[in-house]
């Protein structure tokens, strides 16, 4: 009777989309470099744990915000948040985050950048990496809890990413504008280049060219600054233009040491370069972390040598030893081909403590989620997305009770997911033809929950292993 029961609750999360199909930790071995010897999953959900507690405050009416600092709130932010929340789980978080970022849209629909509090614009306009960011957590969203709740994650990631397209990335240029109301060839900023997210773009809107472009553009405009300007390793600069050189507007905007140095904003950018090696293998990112690995471990003789800020010729600006920089360079070593380095920088990472420092901290629990495998790509945008009926008329399964093998019968490319009696994610996969087979011969006997879903619509099956 109590199998039943929690069975049948489990059953009933499923049908309002609250489990996640991934819960954290996803513990996920990339097929692509390194991962540290040393990682363990409970680092980031400590890291995870501290961040919420510190930063994260409620709105009204389900609404959360991110704390930047004690009254106001960026975009980056709740982006942050939005990345954090979907791969741990936290469901009510996520959504919190999303609405509030929805309540302070401006006409392109994309959020002004500085909030105070929960609804009083500060700093008008968007801020392109914020709007990749929750893009991107959109997309795991719809893979995690579907879309037929009372927010439809995929039709908002559509929306989202269009908006992107129409005005962060500049006209005919494929170059990425570094807000909605300003930039282009004129002004970028490298760090907030994420050719991972792009490629997942294109095939969750169809719009592959488009994006596989914006990603192609953005190694042109690092490998050309970082030969312009001498750079060591790959130190990129904070800012430049759509060349690679200085940006002529960069000083008059105020940024630090205009724009020319390896500062906080360029410190992220071998964290977003490792993402599309790991998940995609790309050649270029693997160049680029290799870089940035081998100047620490050569040039710097070692994680522990980190400092806050460089010229890019390697020269040394900074003091501090904190994990937006360490972290960052942590992540590179995952494409570095050298193990020991990789432990000793993952080491590094968690020793570092700065729990009331929200962008350091905030980047070190992003950081900690891609060094253990909980920053992943999710299978639902690995292939052309595009929406296909699935009815309950068009799924079935046989034969039911089976010893061992069932098979679905469903829509090509579905997304099928098996559940224990005990409500543990079993496996996991894409449907690549109507009829696909499930070994459950290594499982005990008893009642299992397969799911069906195309993103936006959901088929539970429930099957007798015997």
């Amino acid at each position: 009777m109590k199998n039943l029961f929690l069975l049948v609750s489990f059953f009933l999360c499923i049908e309002n989309y609250s489990q996640a199909t991934k819960p954290f930790p996803a513990n996920i071995t990339f097929n692509n470099g390194l991962m540290a010897t040393t990682k363990d999953s409970q680092d980031a959900s400590n890291n995870y744990d501290t961040w919420k507690s510190n930063f994260t405050e409620s709105c009204t009416n389900g609404r959360y915000r991110v704390k930047f600092n004690s009254t106001e709130t960026v975009s980056e932010g709740i982006a942050y948040g939005m990345l954090l929340s979907v791969y741990k789980g936290d469901k009510d978080l996520f959504d919190g985050l999303w609405l509030y970022y929805k309540d302070n849209v401006n006409a392109n629909g994309v959020m002004n950048w500085r909030i105070n509090g929960c609804s009083v614009i500060n700093g008008a306009n968007g801020a392109t990496d914020a709007e990749l960011d929750a893009a991107f957590a959109l997309i795991v969203a719809d893979y995690q809890w579907g879309s037929t709740g009372s927010i439809n994650y995929k039709s908002d990631g559509k929306t989202l990413i269009t908006a992107i397209k129409t005005h962060e990335i500049e006209a005919n240029t494929f170059v990425l504008k570094p807000g909605d109301a300003f930039g282009g060839s004129s002004i970028t900023n490298p760090s907030y280049f994420s050719p991972a997210y792009y490629r997942a773009f294109g095939a969750f809107t169809n719009d592959t060219a488009f994006w596989n472009a914006v990603a192609s553009k953005a190694y042109t405009i690092i490998n050309n600054n970082l030969t312009l300007n001498n750079a060591a390793g790959g130190l990129v600069s904070d800012w430049c233009d759509g060349s690679g050189n200085y940006s002529a507007e960069a000083q008059p905007r105020g940024y630090v040491n205009a724009g020319k140095t390896y500062n906080y904003d360029a410190c992220r950018t071998p964290w977003r370069i490792a993402v599309d090696y790991l998940w995609y293998g790309t050649p270029e990112a693997k160049t680029y972390s290799k870089k940035s690995s081998d100047f620490v471990r050569m040039t710097l003789g070692g994680t522990t040598n980190i400092k806050d800020g460089y010229n890019q010729n390697g020269t040394l600006i900074g003091q501090w030893h904190n994990a937006p920089f360490v972290g960052a360079f942590a992540c590179a070593a995952m494409a570095g081909e050298n193990q020991n380095h990789l432990d000793a920088s993952y080491n590094d990472l968690k020793s570092t403590d700065e729990p009331g420092n929200y962008f350091n901290h905030t980047l070190k629990t992003l950081y900690s989620f891609l060094l253990t495998g909980n920053f992943y790509l999710p299978p639902s945008a690995t292939l052309s997305n595009d929406d296909f009926d699935i009815e309950e008329s068009t799924v079935s399964l046989y034969p039911n009770p089976s010893a061992d093998k069932f098979t679905v019968l469903a829509p090509e490319n579905s997304l099928i997911t098996v559940f224990s009696p005990q409500g543990n994610l079993i496996s996991e996969q894409k449907a690549s033809a109507e009829n696909t087979e499930i070994n459950l011969a290594n499982q005990s006997s008893g009642l299992y929950l397969i799911k069906i879903s195309n993103g936006t619509k959901t088929v539970a099956k429930k099957v007798i292993l015997k």
